[in-house]
């Protein structure tokens, strides 16, 4: 008996019952690891989630979603054997590699997030100990000319730390007091004043989560251990796994001398932004937040900036 052979319909290929654009489709919550080698160090093996996406035209009914599976796949298997020292160029990598495979799309996104591990010292006795920070990485390709292979690339790399702050309101309000109960304890003004000087004043805490991002071009690598520091040097001190007594009190200390407002967490990562960074391009999207957990209320405090980098400049020149 003759064998009988179907062609097996593309639906995704169809015309749509509702024939409108859609922004994004694709694939959410990839998890893979992800192995980023460094110069003269060990390399990195990161658990990372990715999530992958294409637009689609109003006359196709569904985009091959298995195709942005083989776009993740090819290129992490591309890393295995060539060096990759950049989580938002591998996004670069995959973004280009979807538009390539889905030729009836017109733009790609690709979102990456991990946990970092960091190895830290703690401040006074020195232990080991590992901090954890959240790394992420995104990338968008826009196709030019059909006729061509060109696509415009962007790329974003950025990082959230946590740290504490310490609210110069209240410190301000207990200063106060201080000052009130030693005068009527008959201690001299002089020694008052050298005392507050020496013994910083009892506040409220937050745990602050800072968070900067920069988009550039393709072309422009940033460093994300600056980013990582920018953020850890904004707050009132860092936080650490493994605290002795000795460290406790160093963190303490140095969180109440250091009091500041969730917005001057967001002003000093601009400031040192700009001054890390003096290659950055104008053009470059700078995204600086700063969510502070209250301890004494059932809100958070928030701030936020996004600018060009060239504008940030120009404010922070005085221009």
């Amino acid at each position: 008996m003759e064998k009988c052979s179907f062609n097996l319909p593309d639906v995704q290929a169809g015309k749509p019952s509702v024939p409108i654009n859609l922004t994004r489709v694709g694939v959410t919550n990839v998890k893979k690891l992800v192995e980023i080698k460094r110069k003269d160090k060990r390399p990195i093996v990161l658990i990372s989630t990715f999530d992958v996406f294409v637009d689609l035209p109003s006359d196709r009914k569904g985009a091959n979603l298995s195709r942005n599976f083989e776009a993740v796949n090819e290129i992490l298997e591309k890393i295995l054997s060539l060096p990759v020292y950049e989580i938002e160029q591998l996004c670069s990598d995959i973004a280009h590699n979807l538009l390539g495979r889905h030729e009836y799309a017109n733009q790609a996104e690709v979102r990456m997030k991990s946990e970092y591990m960091l190895k830290r010292k703690s401040p006074a006795t020195g232990r080991d100990c590992q901090e954890v920070v959240n790394i992420f990485a995104e990338a968008s390709a826009v196709r030019g000319d059909q006729a061509t292979d060109y696509f415009d690339v962007k790329k974003l790399i950025g990082a959230e730390v946590i740290g504490i702050t310490a609210c110069p309101c209240a410190q301000e309000i207990m200063r106060d007091k201080a000052a009130t109960e030693l005068a009527n304890l008959g201690v001299e003004k002089e020694k008052i004043v050298t005392f507050l000087e020496r013994v910083p004043m009892a506040t409220h805490n937050q745990r602050g989560r800072g968070i900067i991002s920069i988009k550039v071009a393709h072309d422009f690598d940033v460093s994300l251990e600056s980013i990582i520091n920018i953020i850890e040097n904004s707050m009132s001190s860092s936080v650490y796994e493994v605290l002795k007594r000795a460290d406790e009190k160093m963190v303490v200390e140095k969180a109440h001398k250091n009091p500041k407002f969730v917005e001057d967490c967001v002003r000093t990562m601009a400031d040192n932004v700009v001054k890390d960074f003096p290659a950055l391009p104008d053009d470059a999207v700078i995204t600086i937040r700063q969510i502070n957990e209250e301890s004494i209320h059932r809100h958070n405090a928030f701030a936020e900036r996004v600018a060009l980098m060239g504008d940030l400049r120009k404010e922070i020149k005085g221009q």
